[in-house]
């Protein structure tokens, strides 16, 4: 700050009060002081004002991979959602481990963010109870926790699945389902939408038990190929395999593509989440559009709303985010 005072022709003080828009400093002034900033390549140290003020200007997020384009998009929303308050999003992911989430919290509550967003609601007990004493708002987002810490944005993972399967039943005629998931606990989102998609079975009186858990979430494109052979292995009459997502559909798909097999004339194939690489592909896949984007700025502005009535949240507000079945060509 000495250099650019030095470099303006200004006191320190002055130069202070400009980077702060403290409005007893005049335009001209501030002009000048901005382009010995420039020159010298000075960044404000904001560390001193922050212990002062309690704000530090950032929100933190927690996603599960910073590779699945569902979480990018849920990113981009809060970013987008930031953006006009002056507020910077840290970004940390947990590769579905609650452990990992737990130490992420930890590291993220020392930087005393202003409010934490995180996905899903299954958590450590630390974990929570950091949350629940950290005195900012909290939003779980992608799923609807039966114990919310603070707020909420999210949807019912296992009724959309089962609105999936109602769907291909009714409409498309399939009796005989199969699904591929996970092999692990990991992913409460994906669990969640196994136990949806055996609900509507249930439900409608059609068979069970046709489930392959595949890979340690998040299942890839190869594992999803993998599946889907051990599946027409196991069950050779199969009508159709829905997947934990478009990413293991994909996978499925060219799979099937590779063995010669008509898709939906030999099977048919279902993702989840609405991809970009499922409205591109040939056939094009069948999915549940979760509206990712959506759920990142809605979260962002739960955490502004809070910041604004000078509360830590409102505890227990749900707001539920839509979701629809998009019918394509694969099933």
């Amino acid at each position: 700050m000495a250099d650019v005072a030095r470099h303006a022709g200004v006191s320190a003080m002055t130069v202070s009060r400009a980077l702060r828009n403290d409005p007893r400093v005049s335009r001209e002034l501030r002009e000048r002081i901005d382009a010995a900033v420039n020159a010298l390549g000075y960044v404000l140290d904001q560390s001193a004002g922050s212990l002062s003020s309690g704000r530090t200007g950032f929100i933190a997020a927690l996603v599960p991979s910073i590779n699945n384009s569902n979480f990018s998009d849920t990113a981009r929303g809060l970013t987008d959602a930031l953006e006009k308050s002056g507020l910077q999003l840290l970004l940390g992911y947990t590769e579905y481990s609650m452990e990992k989430e737990e130490k992420l919290i930890e590291s993220m509550l020392r930087r005393r963010p202003e409010g934490i967003v995180l996905t899903g609601g299954a958590h450590t007990p630390r974990a929570r109870k950091m949350l629940e004493n950290a005195g900012i708002p909290v939003v779980e987002t992608w799923e609807l926790p039966a114990d919310p810490i603070d707020q909420v944005v999210g949807f019912s993972n296992s009724e959309a699945m089962a609105t999936l399967v109602r769907t291909l039943a009714s409409q498309r005629g399939y009796k005989k389902f199969a699904y591929i998931g996970g092999t692990t606990e990991r992913d409460t989102r994906g669990n969640q939408r196994k136990e949806g998609f055996l609900k509507a079975l249930a439900e409608m009186g059609l068979p069970q038990g046709r489930v392959i858990s595949f890979g340690i979430p998040p299942i890839s494109t190869e594992q999803g190929g993998q599946a889907i052979a051990s599946v027409l292995e196991r069950w050779p009459d199969t009508d159709v395999v829905l997947c934990v997502s478009d990413l293991s559909a994909f996978g499925a798909l060219m799979e099937c593509q590779r063995r010669g097999m008509k898709v939906p004339g030999d099977i048919a194939i279902a993702g989840f989440g609405d991809y970009e690489i499922s409205a591109s592909c040939y056939p094009r896949i069948t999915t549940v559009d979760v509206d990712c984007y959506g759920i990142g700025r809605l979260a962002a502005e739960r955490v502004l709303r809070s910041l604004q009535s000078g509360t830590d949240g409102a505890a227990d507000e749900l707001i539920l985010t839509p979701y629809r079945v998009v019918l394509r060509e694969s099933a």
